[in-house]
Protein backbone atom coordinates (compact mmCIF):
# COMPACT_ATOMS: atom_id res chain seq x y z
CA UNK A 1 0.00 0.00 0.00
CA UNK A 2 1.42 3.48 -1.06
CA UNK A 3 -0.68 5.45 1.07
CA UNK A 4 -0.11 6.34 5.33
CA UNK A 5 -2.72 6.49 7.66
CA UNK A 6 -3.34 10.25 7.53
CA UNK A 7 -3.75 10.36 3.57
CA UNK A 8 -6.37 7.67 3.85
CA UNK A 9 -8.55 9.46 6.47
CA UNK A 10 -8.16 12.43 4.53
CA UNK A 11 -9.30 10.66 1.07
CA UNK A 12 -12.13 9.18 3.61
CA UNK A 13 -13.05 12.62 4.98
CA UNK A 14 -13.20 14.15 1.71
CA UNK A 15 -15.21 11.50 -0.07
CA UNK A 16 -17.65 11.42 2.69
CA UNK A 17 -18.07 15.47 2.72
CA UNK A 18 -18.90 15.34 -0.58
CA UNK A 19 -21.08 12.62 -0.69
CA UNK A 20 -23.40 14.74 1.69
CA UNK A 21 -22.64 18.16 -0.16
CA UNK A 22 -24.00 16.84 -3.44
CA UNK A 23 -27.26 15.33 -1.21
CA UNK A 24 -25.83 11.49 -2.28
CA UNK A 25 -25.56 10.61 1.77
CA UNK A 26 -27.37 11.76 4.71
CA UNK A 27 -26.00 10.96 7.55
CA UNK A 28 -27.75 10.39 10.99
CA UNK A 29 -25.51 10.77 14.40
CA UNK A 30 -21.96 10.51 14.24
CA UNK A 31 -20.47 9.85 11.35
CA UNK A 32 -17.38 8.06 12.64
CA UNK A 33 -18.12 4.88 12.90
CA UNK A 34 -19.06 5.42 8.93
CA UNK A 35 -15.59 7.28 8.45
CA UNK A 36 -13.73 4.68 10.06
CA UNK A 37 -15.34 1.63 7.62
CA UNK A 38 -14.58 3.99 4.71
CA UNK A 39 -11.19 4.58 5.85
CA UNK A 40 -10.84 0.25 6.44
CA UNK A 41 -12.97 -0.14 2.57
CA UNK A 42 -10.03 2.24 1.03
CA UNK A 43 -7.05 0.38 2.69
CA UNK A 44 -8.96 -2.66 1.45
CA UNK A 45 -8.77 -1.99 -1.71
CA UNK A 46 -5.46 -0.40 -2.13
CA UNK A 47 -3.76 -3.35 -0.58
CA UNK A 48 -5.40 -5.69 -3.44
CA UNK A 49 -2.17 -5.28 -5.55
CA UNK A 50 -0.06 -5.92 -2.39
CA UNK A 51 -1.67 -9.55 -1.81
CA UNK A 52 -2.24 -10.22 -5.66
CA UNK A 53 2.05 -9.91 -5.83
CA UNK A 54 2.55 -11.76 -2.31
CA UNK A 55 0.72 -14.65 -4.07
CA UNK A 56 2.58 -14.25 -7.82
CA UNK A 57 6.18 -14.71 -5.45
CA UNK A 58 4.83 -17.30 -3.86
CA UNK A 59 3.79 -19.04 -6.86
CA UNK A 60 6.89 -18.16 -8.36
CA UNK A 61 9.23 -19.90 -5.43
CA UNK A 62 8.79 -23.38 -7.45
CA UNK A 63 10.70 -22.32 -10.17
CA UNK A 64 13.82 -20.67 -8.18
CA UNK A 65 16.23 -23.34 -9.96
CA UNK A 66 15.07 -22.55 -13.45
CA UNK A 67 15.40 -18.77 -12.81
CA UNK A 68 19.10 -19.14 -10.79
CA UNK A 69 20.21 -21.11 -13.76
CA UNK A 70 18.87 -18.83 -15.91
CA UNK A 71 16.54 -20.93 -17.94
CA UNK A 72 14.00 -18.43 -17.27
CA UNK A 73 13.04 -14.88 -16.15
CA UNK A 74 11.80 -13.90 -13.03
CA UNK A 75 10.44 -10.09 -13.85
CA UNK A 76 8.89 -11.88 -17.39
CA UNK A 77 7.12 -14.41 -15.84
CA UNK A 78 5.97 -12.53 -12.31
CA UNK A 79 4.67 -10.15 -14.99
CA UNK A 80 2.79 -12.44 -17.27
CA UNK A 81 1.37 -14.75 -13.72
CA UNK A 82 0.26 -11.39 -12.21
CA UNK A 83 -1.72 -10.39 -15.65
CA UNK A 84 -3.27 -14.21 -16.52
CA UNK A 85 -4.53 -13.69 -12.38
CA UNK A 86 -5.84 -10.50 -12.93
CA UNK A 87 -7.65 -10.69 -16.35
CA UNK A 88 -8.97 -14.21 -14.50
CA UNK A 89 -10.31 -12.69 -11.20
CA UNK A 90 -11.76 -9.49 -13.13
CA UNK A 91 -9.16 -7.18 -10.63
CA UNK A 92 -8.74 -3.69 -11.67
CA UNK A 93 -5.68 -2.09 -10.35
Amino acid sequence: MRLNKPRIHQMATTILKRLQDHHRLEVTGSSESLLRGLEQTIIDELSVEDRLNAEVREMLKQFEKEFEQGRADYQKMFTLLKSKLVQERGLVL
